[in-house]
Formats: C-alpha cells, sequence, structure tokens
C-alpha cells in the first residue's frame, strides 16, 4: 500500500482533509469516520489518521474529486463547533496508529508464525488497518529532470516511481523512470526472443481449421463507410454504459511539437492493431483475457515505447503475435493491420467532432 500526499486544514466548525491519490478510479474508494479515526482508501493508495479532535458523519460532509490534479478534497464537521485541533501539521503523528507516539511499530513480532484453527487450516488473513505509514516526500527538482520521460507524448515522468509494485502487472518494463527510450526498446527485443516458440508458431502455421474461422469472422467496422466531408448519421452507436463512460472524460489540450505529435498518432496505430487483433481473435466475444492481450501486443502500453516511423510500430506489433497471444498466425498479423486501416479510413464519428476527449 502506498501513503498519499496529504493535507489538512481547519474553520471552526470544519475539517478539510486534501489526499493527493492520482490515477485512480473515483468511484472505486472507501471512506471510514468515527471520532478521531479516519482512513481512506483507493487502491494503491491507503490513509489512516488519529486525529486530535473528533469528526462526525451526518450528512453534512462533502467531498469532490480534482481528475487533472488527482486530489481528493473532504471536508467533516467537527463534533465540537469552535474546537480547534491542535498538531495539524505534525503529520508523522497523525499517521500513527492509536496510542503510539510513532508511525514505526516500537515492538515487532518476529515469530513469524501463522494462526492456525483447530481443523488445520489457516485462517483467512484480513486487511491490516494497522499497516506502517511513511509522510510522502516530494522530489526535488533536480531529481525530477533525470527521470525519464514516458506516455502520451513523451509528457510523464515520475508515474511509476511509487507504483512500481501495484503495476507490475501492467507494464513489462523495469524501472521506467530510470530506464532510457533506448534501453525500454532493446530490453523489449530480447523479452520478445526469449518468448518466441517455433512448437507454437508451427502448431498454429499447419493446424489451421480454427485459425482459418477466425479470418472469415467479420468485425463490427466492416460496415463503416469511408470518411467522406459531409456530415452524415454516425454508423457507429454507443450503448448507454459506453456514453456515460465518455461523459467523464475531461477535455484537456496538449501544446506538442511535431516530433511528439507523430509519436503520439504512432502510439495510437499501435493501441488500435493490438484492439483490432483482440477483437477478431475473441471473434467480438472479450473475455477477461482482452485486457491482457491488447496491453501484452502493444508495445506502446507494454513497454512504454516511443516509436518513431510506422515500420517499427508493424515490425513491433507483428514480432508480439507470434510471441505472445493464444494464436500466433501471421495472417492475423495481416487481418489486423487491414482491419487497422479500414477503421482510420472510416474517419471521425460526425457526432463527435464538436468536442474532443482526450
Amino acid at each position: 500500500m502506498i501513503t498519499p500526499a496529504f493535507d489538512l486544514r481547519q474553520d471552526p466548525d470544519h475539517l478539510t482533509i486534501c489526499i493527493r491519490a492520482p490515477y485512480t478510479r473515483t468511484s472505486e474508494f472507501d471512506l471510514f469516520i468515527d471520532g478521531t479515526d479516519f482512513k481512506f482508501y483507493a487502491k494503491p493508495y491507503f490513509l489512516r489518521l488519529s486525529l486530535p479532535g473528533r469528526i462526525i458523519e451526518d450528512g453534512r460532509e462533502k467531498a469532490t474529486f480534482d481528475l487533472d490534479k488527482g486530489v481528493f478534497t473532504l471536508k467533516v464537521p467537527k463534533e465540537t463547533p469552535g474546537e480547534h485541533f491542535e498538531g495539524l501539521q505534525m503529520l508523522t503523528s497523525l499517521l500513527a496508529p492509536k496510542g503510539s507516539r510513532s508511525a514505526k511499530p516500537l515492538v515487532e513480532d518476529v515469530s513469524g508464525g501463522s494462526e492456525i484453527s483447530g481443523d488445520g487450516e489457516e485462517e483467512e488473513e484480513e486487511f491490516d488497518w494497522e499497516i506502517e505509514q511513511e509522510v510522502y516526500t516530494d522530489r526535488s527538482e533536480e531529481e525530477q529532470r533525470i527521470l525519464q520521460k514516458y506516455g502520451f507524448g513523451n509528457q510523464r515522468s515520475g508515474v511509476f516511481s511509487r507504483l512500481q509494485e501495484e503495476l507490475s502487472d501492467v507494464i513489462d518494463v523495469k524501472n521506467p523512470d530510470g530506464t532510457s527510450a533506448s534501453e525500454r526498446r532493446q530490453a523489449r527485443l530480447e523479452a520478445e526472443a526469449l518468448a518466441f516458440s517455433s512448437d507454437h508458431y508451427l502448431a498454429d502455421l499447419f493446424e489451421d481449421d480454427e485459425m482459418n474461422r477466425l479470418l472469415k469472422f467479420t468485425p463490427w467496422w466492416s460496415k463503416l463507410s469511408p470518411s467522406t466531408e459531409q456530415e452524415e448519421e454516425s454508423d457507429v452507436s454507443f450503448s448507454d454504459e459506453e456514453k456515460e463512460q465518455l461523459r467523464k472524460f475531461t477535455n484537456r489540450s496538449y501544446l506538442l511539437d511535431k516530433t511528439s505529435r507523430y509519436q503520439a498518432w504512432l502510439s495510437l496505430v499501435d493501441i488500435l492493431l493490438a484492439y483490432s487483433y483482440e477483437v477478431r481473435s475473441t471473434e467480438g466475444e472479450h473475455n477477461v483475457e482482452s485486457p491482457w492481450t491488447v496491453r501484452k501486443l502493444s508495445g506502446t502500453l507494454c513497454w512504454l515505447e516511443s516509436y518513431s516511423c510506422l515500420r517499427d510500430v508493424l515490425v513491433s506489433f507483428g514480432r508480439r503475435v507470434l510471441c505472445y497471444p493464444l494464436y500466433r498466425h501471421f495472417a492475423l498479423v495481416t487481418s489486423a493491420i487491414s482491419d487497422t486501416v479500414k477503421i482510420f479510413q472510416s474517419g471521425e464519428s460526425p457526432r463527435s467532432t464538436t468536442q474532443h476527449h482526450s
């Protein structure tokens, strides 16, 4: 668990708690308020505070989340209006478990034994609400400057410095903040060389009945028409759930130079190739493996790749299709490329031309 950066301030009647928890889902967090106890959990962040005064949860509390800044703000009424809470600036003391003067336990149990029930089975492990916490400290400007850039338009850095353990199943590159783009690419190529199985490839090549069925599948974009200048009814329709998700996206503007803009387009091509493969390989029936497939086939998502030309994107995608997914046939590579071309040729949905989401 990661202890988020936080700040507290007060007025005569309320305590305001600001918690910086970027890259979390606003719909998936838990709050616990009971007197001097305050707990906040939004994976991978956990914050437990022992407050110097009592607060109450009576319906007057207000919570907001600034998506751009990743800051969760909670305003909670004090149990005794007008009371002044002493020591709100003593963050280490606030993080300490109740009854402790320090955030670090004074006695550590090193016995290593686990409790066994009478029938010989281990009892189910419960979440440790008294987990040790450390005050978050920002990186210095000098430390920030030496971090490697990645992500959209190569504008991100420091994202994985505290989240590496939590995101180890999301990206394959180790220590992305300390690994240059060329080092990430070399590591990716080495990993692909190790992952390639000639037996798997040959089996898919010669036992092609199932492959032929996948190649005959008609994906949803086959009904799209090439883009024209005229405004017309879109061939694409969104479900209510998809529309709600689109409404949650915020409008953002980015100032990208020519190189960064080109890299952003190449990243989009890379992700769409992986998506096209996934739709065809599952015949449009997404399953629990679908996110893994898209992530694994995209060098952009899996290795934070910064492609410099379209050829590099196509070669990377082809290599990864022949190394990782269930179906490893080169015909699926060419089909995914044709499918992606079809999606791009269909242009932008007329309904979305008035507002662009990032």
